[in-house]
């Protein structure tokens, strides 16, 4: 691919009916669908939250009264509200409801800290604060340190209630294209957090289309342990599977036993995680010494964090099914490509872009050498219904990855090959360049997992004198003995000398966000404490 050649990708058959035909009969919100399969599909099952079974009917029921419920409490069409929560009934039916009162939603994830949490609020400047404290002890204990008042609802479960706040509505657009369903904050380590705005267009493209490919429709049942307040797990997950029909688990975090059981007794058919996650139940079935059993799991996938290809081979061994893969970013709603259901690579290709997005690539800015495995590689930038509208309240930072003509900066690095398949090489800010020559993270990052005691590993730069050192992280088996000098000989056969990290830090457990994604923020402020000690 030509650097800087703007291309379409083209209209295909996704389950039959081709894309062209899926976008243009998107609902203008993302309760409309939901609620005409109330009618629909009555008494399909559309939601399992623990001990709580919904058809889609009583869905339906849920939602509506759930948005008389929004109006009773003073809220307020353009007003956004807070979810202080995890994965849970009352989410989904909160979702939903502000939909139907052209409400936006700030999804927060209740494991975040007290500063972040309260960062957060004083951005979004939220009408109320919603705490679901029956799904998550910690966002009982932030609505408790927050003065919230107990709320014990009938069918949502309990909650905490912060009092109604003076703030100005939103102006509300008709077109779901430019109406904002649900912000996403992103995850830094330091300054002010950024509200992505997500419109129901970008949202529903996403669900619809990814949902298709993945063959989703009534009768599937949906593991959704995805955190909601990761786009990835409100748009592929949560939205995708109400959209089309599907059964969606509310599971408001990982834990490999309660996943396995799931797989087992409610036959769980679609799985969708981060590699973290997939790698975590590799070590729990090696550790207790079970065999896998999911008798009608028939679809898997990975996303949210690069996919290396010695987890990829080991996960497919286990299940027998094809480990699919994807791109994306919260500022794509979160998905650019996937791959396709009969895709079968054996490499690290994250898929096709999906149908009628716009996409290019622009040279890099930095110098050093191209290694050659990544000639043609460059800046990816696309555009489609699915790039945000921007960062809320922030136009400097809009500005700064989002042009007027609605292209998005991803920030990633990436590449194609003869056959449309895209590649992601690494994140242009976590390029190192050593000695003149490009280093990508992700390719040492494989060669490191790729060691039999080895989970998890993430590598960063830290800047030195006139240079840039490659510094690794890795997280090992728990009974693991491996020594830092046996890793550093595996290491010496694989990877060229100017690859190899010249520290290695080994780690209990890698810090990362609630979805399992490594926080390489935090360990590169890690790496430049422990250069400069």
């Amino acid at each position: 691919m030509t650097l800087s050649l703007t291309r379409r990708a083209p209209d295909e058959t996704i389950f039959g009916r081709l894309a062209s035909e899926l976008v243009a009969e998107l609902p203008e919100r993302l309760s409309s669908r939901v609620l005409h399969n109330a009618d629909c599909l009555a008494g399909m099952p559309a939601l399992v939250d623990g001990e709580v079974r919904w058809s889609y009917a009583e869905l339906g029921r849920e939602i509506r009264a759930a948005a008389e419920w929004l109006d009773a409490l003073g809220v307020r069409p353009g007003d956004r509200i807070m979810t202080v929560s995890e994965n849970s009934r009352a989410l989904v039916a909160l979702l939903l409801a502000a939909s139907e009162s052209n409400v936006w939603v700030a999804i927060v994830n209740s494991r975040l800290s007290a500063p972040e949490i309260d960062a957060i609020r004083d951005n979004c400047q939220p009408r109320r604060v919603f705490y679901t404290s029956e799904a998550s002890p910690d966002a009982d204990a932030h609505g408790l340190r927050h003065g919230a008042e107990i709320y014990d609802h009938p069918s949502l479960g309990r909650l905490r209630l912060s009092a109604q706040v003076e703030v100005e509505p939103e102006p509300v657009a008709a077109s779901g294209a430019d109406q904002v369903a649900a912000m996403i904050y992103t995850s830094g380590t330091t300054g002010t957090p950024k509200g992505v705005m997500l419109t129901h267009r970008g949202i529903l493209y996403i669900a619809s289309l990814s949902g298709g490919m993945r063959h989703l429709g009534p009768g599937e049942r949906v593991y959704g342990v995805l955190p909601m307040s990761h786009v990835f797990g409100l748009s592929s997950v949560c939205m995708g599977s109400l959209y089309n029909g599907a059964c969606l688990y509310t599971v408001p975090r990982f834990e490999a036993a309660a996943m396995l059981e799931a797989l087992e007794q409610e036959r769980i058919t679609v799985l969708q995680g981060v590699p973290a996650m997939f790698a975590r139940t590799l070590e729990f079935l090696r550790r207790e010494r079970r065999p896998l059993v999911a008798p009608e799991l028939r679809y898997i996938s990975a996303g949210g964090s690069p996919l290396d290809g010695d987890l990829k081979r080991r996960v497919q061994a286990l299940f027998g099914l094809t480990l699919h893969n994807g791109y994306g970013l919260t500022e794509a709603s979160p998905t650019i490509s996937q791959t396709r259901i009969d895709d079968c690579f054996d490499n690290n290709t994250v898929g096709r872009v999906l149908p009628l997005l716009e996409y290019r690539l622009e040279a890099l800015d930095e110098g050093g050498e191209n290694e050659p495995n990544h000639m043609g590689a460059g800046e990816l930038w696309v555009r489609g219904p699915n790039v945000m509208k921007g960062y809320f309240r922030q136009p400097a930072a809009t500005r700064a990855c989002l042009t007027e003509e609605g292209w998005l900066n991803t920030g990633d690095i990436a590449r194609f090959d003869e056959d449309d398949q895209l590649y992601i090489v690494g994140r242009s800010k976590e390029l190192i360049i050593r000695s003149g020559f490009n280093i990508y993270p992700p390719d040492v990052e494989a060669v490191i997992n790729e060691h039999p005691d080895v989970t998890l590993s993430a590598v960063v730069g830290r800047q030195v004198e006139g240079n840039e050192e490659v510094v690794a992280f890795i997280q090992c088996e728990p009974a693991s003995t491996v020594s830092e000098a046996a890793l550093r000989e595996f290491i010496a056969e694989r990877l060229a000398p100017y690859k190899r990290p010249t520290q290695l830090v080994l780690m209990d457990v890698l810090p990362a966000t609630a979805s399992g994604k490594i926080l390489k923020g935090r360990l590169r402020d890690l790496a430049s404490r422990e250069g400069n000690a």
